[in-house]
């Protein structure tokens, strides 16, 4: 658990880095991305130092078509965004920083992250159907923009892996060489924080302590007895 929080706040470097080589593109629009079969993985965006050849020790780029990579890219990129989310809120919801951005929990300890679903329970039991229809309205809303509707197999010719026109502060680049660049940064985020938040559930699972606990930066001050599920 501690090497994945050190690798969430020290490895910056190969998150924020440039890709290797940037895969060509039409010039037209950034969504008219050209596969390069003699490129790791299509030409596809995520390859960065020190895999120069890049990533991929059981070969999928090898023996796979690219309709299928573009689909592995369209959920690693998903996964990593929902992973992100994710390490955010461990590290906001629990000690010591004491804000909960769903009920206001003030001097109480309510414990790990991964219970706090139970109280939430306990307190609005309205959330999760609240929850479940914010859920379905998006990713409804992905399926509709990249996937071939009637079929539910293939992503669009014209889609972007991940690019599902949700920009609301205007930060997606107008050229093809800066979207490469900021699609990879948003991956090595993204796979770095699928690491850090498996590392903190883990963690969580193994002892019932908070990640700050564990880290011995934090009191421990939390009675896992109070917990439906005992630890």
């Amino acid at each position: 658990m501690k090497f994945s929080t050190l690798a969430l706040f020290s490895s910056g470097v190969a998150a924020f880095a440039p890709p290797m080589r940037s895969p060509k593109h039409s010039l037209l629009a950034i969504h008219a991305f050209v596969p390069n079969n003699s490129e790791f993985c299509f030409g596809l965006p995520g390859k960065v130092a020190p895999f120069s050849d890049g990533f991929d020790p059981l070969g999928f780029c090898d023996r796979e078509s690219y309709e299928t990579m573009k689909t592995f890219r369209e959920s690693e990129v998903t996964h990593g965004r929902v992973a992100m989310l994710a390490v955010v809120g461990f590290l906001v919801t629990e000690q010591p920083l004491e804000f909960h951005p769903l009920f206001n929990i003030g001097s109480k300890d309510i414990g790990p992250a991964i219970r706090h679903l139970d109280e939430v329970r306990a307190v609005a039991p309205v959330f999760f159907e609240i929850l479940a229809v914010a859920i379905g309205a998006s990713e409804l809303r992905r399926a509709l923009i990249g996937w071939e509707v009637g079929t539910g197999k293939n992503l669009q010719d014209n889609y972007y892996p991940g690019d599902i026109g949700f920009d609301p502060f205007g930060l997606k680049p107008q050229s093809a060489q800066e979207f490469d660049t900021m699609a990879t940064k948003e991956l090595n985020n993204g796979r770095l924080a699928m690491l850090a938040a498996i590392g903190f559930i883990a963690q969580e699972l193994v002892n019932g302590k908070e990640i700050f606990v564990n880290l011995g930066v934090a009191p421990d001050t939390f009675d896992s007895s109070s917990l439906p599920i005992q630890f």
